[in-house]
């Protein structure tokens, strides 16, 4: 996929517990595509969604292009935190392998909150972080469509997905809906 797929639009990659180190695709998207920005959090290994939505908000209002977020785990509910609250210029979220809100005591949080703009939840079948049925549940509570990715674990680094063309596609299909 070209990088010209993604001008004038900005990318933020959205990582969850830990950031994505080096074999992860959010890692690997952002050294084939420099220009996508990684949101960075206070402390990586303490999950406080008003703090991770807060850094997410800032990031959003730090430039005024519309912008597309490709976010991880955790962060997918600081993405959908960010986003009920009016997240300014987002117009599209890949929502990957999302943690289950029950996990981190977020469900009350989290239900009924709604993405206001094209999202997609991309789950796995054996993923330890939410169960595919819970994906669909939660994908159906923000609005977002679900696309099961198959067996593919956290779909993190461990899942070894190099580039992972299957989510580049995905963020493809949130820009066709974008510009609808």
């Amino acid at each position: 996929m070209g990088e010209n797929v993604f001008s004038p639009l900005r990318t933020l990659i959205v990582p969850g517990l830990n950031n994505s180190g080096p074999g992860h695709w959010q890692t690997h998207w952002q050294l084939r595509y420099p220009h996508f920005e990684r949101v960075e959090q206070v402390c990586w290994d303490t999950p406080e969604l008003l703090v991770w939505s807060e850094q997410l908000r800032q990031s959003l209002l730090s430039d005024n292009r519309p912008t597309l977020i490709a976010a991880h785990s955790f962060g997918c509910l600081a993405t959908v935190h960010c986003a009920n609250s009016g997240a300014p210029n987002l117009i599209g979220a890949l929502l990957v392998a999302p943690a289950d809100p029950e996990k981190f005591g977020l469900e009350k949080v989290l239900l009924g909150a709604r993405l206001h703009c094209p999202s997609i939840v991309v789950g796995s079948t054996d993923d330890p972080w939410m169960a595919s049925d819970r994906a669909i549940y939660w994908a159906s509570q923000w609005g977002s469509e679900f696309v099961n990715a198959g067996a593919l674990g956290h779909i993190n680094a461990e899942s070894d997905l190099g580039h992972w063309e299957f989510g580049l596609l995905q963020i493809q299909r949130l820009i066709s809906a974008a510009r609808g």
